[in-house]
């Protein structure tokens, strides 16, 4: 019997994988990695682990999660050690708790190793905290996209009126329902919004406005980006690092070159 890790790979800086998410990748004979895992951190693996990919986009997927969930235990049964390689935190809208779940009933051994998610990595490369002592603290990781049997006007309800800041996942698509639910249900149409794409990546981007202007502003912001709603979007003007601190280095590095 082999064994499995379900490892966290981070929001996208390669350098936030932990590191025993980085020994997890070592030592793999299989990696099974998704989408918006950093190809860099593949070059962590042997030059004999076989790699396979598992990336769901948007528009379709490449495998289903069923089948991915059966590899996990046909690979595992067949000896090898198995590194499932995930974006951000397993356990944050990775599924890593349904292939827990498989692994679990089919007495296969695994560990889980969690990673840095994107619902706190993306704001603070935005510098946006998303607890503060002075705007917020309490936070709320949210999906964009919900089960069809839950009550909408309640799920959102709850979330306009309770947490001060929300940390919205696969949400771009949807941004003018989510903010017509949120402001439909109670929350101010002056509440800061940010979303941020490709976050920790040499190519994010972040926009900012209030929950009245936001659609406007954030036409060209496409998957994958992170919503912040709340009113700690308002210290991204102080404090505010990675983009400014990003082009300065490419700027240093293009005089030089």
């Amino acid at each position: 019997m082999g064994k499995v890790f379900l490892v966290g790979a981070g929001p996208g800086d390669p350098d936030l994988i932990t590191v025993k998410g980085q020994k997890a990748i070592e030592k793999a004979d299989v990696i099974l990695y998704d989408r918006l895992v950093n190809p860099e951190l593949l070059g962590y693996a042997s030059l004999t682990t076989k790699l396979i990919y598992c990336g769901k986009d948007p528009n379709h997927q490449s495998i289903s999660q069923a089948d991915t969930n059966q590899m996990l235990v046909d690979l595992a049964q067949e000896g090898h050690t198995v590194t499932r390689l995930k974006g951000g935190d397993p356990f944050i809208y990775g599924r890593g708790g349904e292939e827990a779940e498989i692994l679990a009933r089919y007495s296969i051994p695994f560990e889980i190793v969690p990673g840095i998610t994107a619902g706190i990595a993306a704001p603070a490369y935005a510098g946006i905290p998303v607890t503060h002592r002075d705007y917020s603290s309490s936070v709320a990781f949210v999906s964009g996209v919900i089960n069809k049997d839950i009550d909408k006007d309640e799920y959102w309800k709850h979330l306009a009126l309770g947490p001060e800041t929300l940390c919205i996942y696969m949400g771009v698509k949807k941004l003018p329902k989510i903010v017509e639910l949120l402001t439909q249900n109670g929350r101010d149409q002056k509440t800061p919004i940010a979303l941020v794409h490709m976050g920790t990546s040499q190519l994010q981007k972040t926009v900012v406005g209030t929950l009245e202007t936001i659609i406007d502003e954030a036409k060209e912001i496409e998957n994958p980006a992170m919503i912040v709603v709340g009113e700690v979007v308002k210290l991204r003007n102080r404090i505010s690092w990675f983009e400014a601190t990003y082009k300065n280095e490419l700027l240093t590095q293009l005089t030089y070159q």
